[in-house]
């Protein structure tokens, strides 16, 4: 028999890729080459040792949300079947994550740094952040995320990334469980088992100890962004969503942070077109992400004759 050593029965598990274990690079992290290939597989078998940890900890249920660029990353056959993995962006009820049913806690694994910041490949939403600023402080994806589940109930307890990542989602959250990955060392050097075998006794811990509030960042919010490429970018990504810009930088105010997150998300990844057709716009995009996932296996299986 399990024996129960927590009182969460559902756990929702966000996973990215640059804080896993087979991330050693910008290419590692990038739609269509061969080392995102072989990172897809480290990250699903990251996710798959906090999966069978957490189940052997008496949770009954474990939904695993991928998270990064095309949403469709992890490999099923790697992860243990009993984890219910969410494939692709959904409209709501939570923006991106869609439906996280009756889950009570989030688990963030394979996470980065805010953009601006110092760390492993850092950024907000997109690179094409080059820093991003709200009322003076950076503002990270553990944030974003941790508030967009808040109105649910779901309480943020575990997050994984590197050094910098953990530093900053320990003083965004305070009482959230993190372990870190050492990202001078790259992927071939690694143990990965036994950085597995850590990530995976943190993940459980944070089960048993205090459990931080779900997270409601207080408004208004200003946020002042610098576009990476410059005026000419910003305008092209500001003007014609109507954000206020000054030469590269673009500013934002919100009444509260899911307002932000709504802003954030028409900045980076919807232009007008998009918003007026977003059914088929996401439907197109999760499809070139099921192509994408269907081009790893594919490279998998054959890696000297492509």
């Amino acid at each position: 028999m399990i024996k129960r050593v927590c009182s969460f029965r559902h756990i929702l598990i966000i996973a990215d890729i640059e804080g896993s274990s087979g991330c050693g690079s910008y290419r590692a992290s990038s739609f269509l080459t061969r080392p995102w290939a072989e990172a897809c597989v480290d990250m699903s078998r990251d996710v798959d040792a906090v999966v069978r940890a957490l189940l052997g900890a008496g949770v009954e249920k474990v939904t695993v949300k991928d998270f990064h660029r095309t949403a469709y990353n992890l490999l099923s056959e790697f992860i243990d079947p009993r984890a219910r993995i969410v494939f692709g962006y959904r409209q709501k009820p939570v923006p991106g994550l869609g439906d996280p049913g009756d889950a009570e806690a989030v688990m963030m694994l394979g996470m980065h740094a805010a953009s601006g910041t110092p760390g492993f490949l850092p950024h907000t939403f997109t690179s094409r952040l080059a820093s991003i600023k709200t009322n003076g402080r950076p503002l990270a994806e553990v944030e974003l995320f941790s508030a967009s589940l808040a109105p649910l109930g779901i309480r943020p307890i575990f997050f994984s990334g590197c050094t910098d990542a953990c530093a900053q989602a320990r003083r965004r959250i305070p009482g959230i469980q993190t372990v870190a990955i050492d990202k001078r060392i790259p992927p071939e050097a690694l143990d990965k088992e036994a950085w597995r075998r850590e990530l995976a006794r943190g993940a459980v811990a944070a089960l048993t100890r205090p459990a931080p509030p779900p997270y409601r960042p207080q408004g208004p919010l200003r946020t002042v962004i610098r576009i990476r490429d410059g005026a000419k970018a910003a305008a092209h990504m500001a003007d014609r969503r109507g954000f206020k810009r000054r030469g590269a930088v673009v500013v934002m105010d919100a009444s509260d942070i899911h307002n932000l997150y709504e802003q954030l998300a028409r900045l980076c990844f919807l232009p007008p077109t998009a918003q007026k057709t977003l059914p088929l716009s996401l439907w197109l995009f999760n499809l070139m992400g099921r192509l994408g996932r269907w081009w790893v296996r594919r490279r998998l299986r054959h890696p000297a004759g492509n």
